[in-house]
């Protein structure tokens, strides 16, 4: 079975989200600042819905050649 590494980064976008999710609610229990933290978390998620749109875009594709065929 072939992996699909746009299959494989989503996963590991979603794990370093939920990951700085968790850091940035420890810094705010703490009481520290979290600007630098939300910033990457926004720009990972922004990440994610291009990779997740992307490979929506690209399965439709090929399930149209697919039928083609």
């Amino acid at each position: 079975m072939e992996e699909d590494p746009d299959a494989y980064r989503i996963l590991k976008l979603r794990a370093e989200i939920l990951e700085l999710g968790s850091a940035i609610r420890q810094l705010q229990r703490e009481g520290l600042d979290d600007a630098a933290a939300q910033l990457l978390i926004t720009r990972k998620r922004a990440r994610l819905d291009h990779l997740v749109k992307t490979d929506s875009a690209n399965r439709r594709l090929n399930i149209t050649d697919i039928r083609r065929s």
